[in-house]
């Protein structure tokens, strides 16, 4: 049986391993997936027995995903403007990482959500792991402008000249403004918030005052359950759509299995049951 794990630390609380149990049921495939905890210090060690054991790729979750990236030896595109890895391939012990977090929060975005990006005002909070995993698939989408705010600067400003230097991307950005600015002073109103920043999942106050939403704006949390329950509750009260980020954590799901087992899942489906099960 073809053996596949998720590695991160916390990892108790991942639903990956019923989500990818779940996709196979669906699709006929005959595959073990599994929940690993790894020490802190440890990833690179617990990579190496992974793929010396014969599995045939893992998913990363916090705070690995930074390292991932580097232990491979070839990258997707994806995964370069991230510079951050949650989804790797092996085979004849070599390493291949891709980044299938934002290509997940597009398609929840549009197919299930039922939002067009294209041609719309988009901002993006947070220029972390979460934020650079997003930032190329949302300009792929065709915004009409981007903007990615973060309470340092600089980062921001670093990621989108990354993300403007990539030629993988120079068609989209003949389409698409893309900006950083400073979170305490954004400019303009926009259509979709996506927060990809760690404030729900500290408990932290939203990161975003209420005047960045226009009517009717979608507000989307990469967190979902209890963790994004706060964020959720401020884009009600000020008029806007909430979204929490479980159709994020599916279709991301959807996309690896993809990659590793050449059929695509139903991804509605499964978000159906996930969503019921948390009820």
């Amino acid at each position: 049986m073809d053996n596949y794990f998720v590695l991160g630390n916390p990892i108790a609380h991942s639903k990956s391993p019923q989500i990818h149990a779940r996709f196979a049921e669906l699709t006929g495939q005959v595959m073990d997936y599994q929940a690993q905890l790894v020490p802190l210090d440890g990833f690179a060690a617990t990579l190496a027995q992974r793929v010396q054991g014969g599995a045939r790729g893992c998913n990363v979750t916090v705070p690995f995903k930074f390292e991932a990236f580097q232990a491979a030896h070839t990258q997707s595109d994806r995964a370069q403007l991230a510079q951050a890895a949650n989804t790797l391939m092996f085979e004849n012990s070599r390493i291949h990482a891709d980044n299938t977090d934002g290509v997940g929060l597009v398609n929840d975005i549009q197919n299930h959500a039922g939002v067009s990006l294209a041609g719309r005002d988009v901002l993006l909070i947070g220029a972390g792991g979460a934020g650079a995993g997003a930032l190329g698939p949302l300009l792929m989408a065709g915004p009409r402008r981007l903007v990615l705010a973060n309470r340092t600067r600089a980062k921001a400003d670093a990621l989108v000249a990354r993300h403007q230097a990539h030629p993988s991307l120079h068609a989209a950005l003949q389409k698409t403004e893309l900006l950083a600015q400073d979170l305490t002073a954004l400019e303009g109103d926009f259509d979709i918030i996506i927060n990809a920043s760690a404030s729900s999942l500290s408990g932290g106050d939203v990161p975003v005052d209420s005047r960045a939403l226009k009517p009717g704006a979608l507000a989307y949390d990469m967190m979902y359950g209890p963790a994004a329950a706060g964020f959720m509750q401020w884009a009600r009260a000020h008029g806007a759509r909430p979204r929490d980020g479980l159709g994020m954590l599916v279709e991301q799901a959807a996309e690896a299995f993809a990659l590793w087992r050449g059929v695509r899942p139903p991804t509605a489906q499964v978000l159906q049951e996930m969503r019921a099960r948390l009820a």
